[in-house]
């Protein structure tokens, strides 16, 4: 256990509350994806007890507002806990920012507030709810308060692609050149230093608005492992980058939801990690299949602009052709599945039943599952296939998935570290519907839809946890 193992026991007995739920979202059907009335952004990603981050906000038209921030959580069902209310502040209308080179939008918005975190602020995921008191609009602003205590997991949160797709102000995600509507080469640049618009897949989620991919993929494996009093710690995917130590601080390594982006800094700290004795469970799809660049705002703060590197692997199948762009990326990048165990292809989304197919091995100890059974609609809508040659690797679960792009093939895998630790790849962006509904969820669906809470999902990742806490000391 770690130093402090009842810690996340100890904060969600703590009074939470439902307030954190917008009630009054509103996205301007213009450009699809901001909310001008209100939006904000952090001036960084994640913070430490005893650093000071700000908060940037404009509203159009002017309108004072307030700020509250929320520890999300279990909380006896609530989802979060208030930490603080910031203002009334007096809002204006700030600036666009001028399209840069490779089309990059960086705001240079003042900051309303800065706060220190306190020492008593546990590490999680802090949404901050703007609220402007003109039109009573309300959205979102997120970052992540980390430690540096030893602890039995650390969930890492996706949000270098939750930036990779934030489209704010209307189509400025990394996958626009202003040419294409999905594009992937080396022509964009995207910058932290904006708000986050409205998810633009699958859903259509307002909670989405100003808080990344946050409520839709990882707040229901977040909100189930705190429920479950699990000892976890979180980090954003920039300090997996910038801080590989903190891997030698816990005993289990989570990706969760769609965590696409990483770094060739990532990447080698994690095989790293894995060959020392860390345990990884990739509850993840399209898992580290974009290979990135991390830079320097303009005005020298590291780590706030991704630029598009390489792709993991290689491009695979008929991707050059598609995307013929892809073929002018600089770099090269290992195969993704000698981490993950297997890959994305470029049959990369449609649905299908989790079914299981080694129903012997430990992971499905307790769940009663036989070959052949499924989990209905668990898998999607990302995924991985293509397993990699690695000794003592087993595939899990596989059946063949559904799109209107054709038919592909999912394939879960687990593989043996040296020391006694594992790697699980469960080859889905869904797998936490099978944990948990939190309040303000949003079930997706392409094609197949997942069915919610399973107790064979909820088996299966306490298997995960449990053998995890079992290995060998950090």
């Amino acid at each position: 256990m770690g130093e402090s193992p009842n810690r996340i026991v100890t904060e969600n007995q703590r009074i939470g509350t439902r307030d954190w739920l917008l009630e009054r979202p509103r996205v301007d059907p213009e450009s699809r994806f901001r909310s001008p009335w209100i939006e904000g952004y952090c001036s960084r990603a994640s913070v430490r007890a005893g650093e000071a981050i700000s908060f940037h906000v404009s509203t159009n038209p002017p309108s004072r507002f307030v700020l509250d921030l929320f520890r999300m959580g279990y909380y006896q069902g609530a989802g979060a806990r208030h930490v603080l209310r910031l203002g009334p502040f007096a809002g204006a209308v700030e600036p666009d920012p001028p399209i840069a080179a490779k089309r990059l939008r960086e705001c240079r918005w003042r900051a309303h507030a800065s706060v220190t975190i306190p020492e008593d602020w546990p590490s999680g995921v802090y949404l901050g709810k703007l609220t402007a008191e003109r039109d009573e609009v309300q959205s979102y602003l997120i970052f992540i308060v980390c430690d540096d205590r030893w602890a039995d997991f650390l969930f890492q949160c996706s949000d270098l692609t939750w930036q990779a797709y934030n489209r704010w102000p209307s189509q400025f995600s990394l996958y626009d050149d202003g040419k294409k509507f999905w594009a992937y080469g080396p022509d964009t640049d995207v910058s932290f230093d904006r708000p986050y618009g409205k998810y633009c897949q699958i859903v259509d989620a307002p909670l989405s608005t100003g808080s990344g991919e946050w409520l839709l993929w990882e707040f229901p494996v977040a909100y189930w492992l705190e429920s479950q009093g699990y000892d976890v710690t979180y980090a954003s995917g920039i300090d997996t980058h910038s801080d590989p130590q903190r891997l030698r601080r816990v005993k289990g390594f989570l990706s969760v939801g769609h965590d696409e982006y990483y770094t060739l800094a990532m990447f080698e700290s994690l095989r790293g990690a894995i060959s020392r004795r860390l345990n990884v469970a990739f509850l993840s799809g399209n898992t580290c299949s974009g290979c990135i660049d991390l830079l320097p705002s303009s005005d020298g703060v590291a780590n706030r602009i991704l630029r598009r590197f390489a792709r993991f692997g290689g491009l695979p199948g008929r991707t050059a052709e598609n995307f013929p762009e892809a073929t002018r990326l600089p770099g090269a990048a290992p195969n993704e599945n000698t981490l993950v165990g297997a890959r994305t292809l470029e049959l990369f989304s449609g649905s299908s039943d989790w079914t299981c197919v080694a129903p012997d091995h430990w992971l499905f100890r307790g769940t009663g599952m036989k070959r052949g059974e499924g989990i209905p609609g668990l898998v999607g809508w990302e995924f991985h296939t293509e397993p990699a040659e690695i000794s003592g690797l087993a595939i899990v679960a596989s059946g063949p998935t559904e799109s209107h792009y054709g038919k592909g093939v999912f394939t879960a895998t687990m593989y043996p570290g040296p020391v006694g630790n594992f790697v699980f790849n469960a080859s889905t962006c869904w797998w936490g519907d099978g944990l948990s509904e939190p309040p303000g969820y949003v079930r997706p669906g392409a094609v197949l839809s997942p069915r919610g809470p399973d107790p064979r999902v909820q088996k299966i990742t306490a298997n995960l946890l449990e053998r995890m806490r079992e290995s060998p000391g950090r």
